[in-house]
């Protein structure tokens, strides 16, 4: 008996190390240094939606540039300047997109809200809106509102104010022309600024509008992971950031898809979609 056993044992301590053999050997043949790290947000780089003639972000994608980040010190310096979120007294939230019109994902976007008769925020860039000024029309005749996100998307910290001003007053006049008024809505690429450009933007009369949840969806995570990090963080006067628009090689289908899961959710917990301009009941033009 202890003879059988033995042997069964031996049996499948072979098995065993020859199923696991092949898979320890090609790890063995491949030295550590060789193996390219592929993070999880990267996964599908290699078949890019591409876009003939579609504007980038001149300062970087949103990848290489930057990680999740705070402006509470601005908010504290100039209170009535910078806004991160709304008032705590109403069960109201507002949706806001960035980086657009991008004619890949912006009309989905746009499609969703009107599925649910959801108004929403978008900071566009005026060098995307030149070139979809149809896009932003839609935008305006469906009921949102537009604000300005800079000309060609620059890291405005790294600039002088001479460009700031510039950036900021092309995409001011481009959208009067295109939806007939001065937005007074401003929303700095990366969520980057500092003391003097939060001055010169409020010379230039701008509420500089940021956010209480960021959803990281230019990280591509899944539709059901970017629902959840509006979901888990949702609060009465919450600002979330999603991005209708991405660079050449970006895809935010999964932020399109996300729309169908958070919002009937929110709406299903009495949460109220409100524009920015109706959440802090401050004008949104000039």
């Amino acid at each position: 008996m202890k003879k059988n056993v033995m042997k069964w044992l031996f049996i499948m301590a072979f098995l065993f190390g020859a199923v696991l053999h092949p898979t320890m050997s090609s790890a063995e043949e491949k030295p550590a240094a060789d193996v390219k790290q592929e993070w999880w947000f990267k996964k599908d780089k290699d078949h890019p939606r591409e876009v003939e003639g579609l504007p980038d972000l001149q300062g970087g994608d949103e990848e290489a540039v930057r990680g999740p980040i705070s402006n509470i010190v601005l908010q504290q310096r100039y209170p009535d300047i910078v806004i991160l979120r709304g008032p705590d007294t109403a069960n109201r939230i507002a949706l806001t997109f960035d980086d657009g019109p991008d004619p890949r994902y912006t009309e989905g976007v746009l499609d969703a809200l009107a599925r649910y008769n959801v108004p929403a925020t978008f900071f566009v860039m005026g060098a995307r809106a030149e070139a979809y000024p149809d896009i932003v029309r839609r935008m305006v005749n469906e009921g949102h509102i537009v604000g300005n996100h800079s000309y060609w998307h620059p890291n405005l910290v790294e600039g002088d104010m001479a460009t700031l001003e510039r950036e900021v007053m092309q995409t001011e006049e481009l959208l009067n022309q295109i939806i007939g008024y001065r937005t007074s809505l401003f929303r700095a690429p990366y969520g980057f600024l500092n003391n003097e450009a939060v001055e010169k933007l409020d010379e230039l009369n701008y509420n500089v509008i940021g956010w209480s949840i960021d959803t990281l969806d230019w990280r591509e995570p899944p539709p059901e992971d970017i629902a959840f990090s509006v979901l888990s963080n949702a609060h009465p006067g919450a600002i979330v950031l999603l991005h209708d628009g991405a660079e050449w090689d970006g895809d935010r289908t999964s932020t399109v898809q996300s729309l169908d899961i958070m919002i009937p959710e929110l709406q299903e917990l009495g949460f109220e979609f409100v524009t920015v301009p109706e959440l802090l009941n401050i004008p949104y033009q000039k």
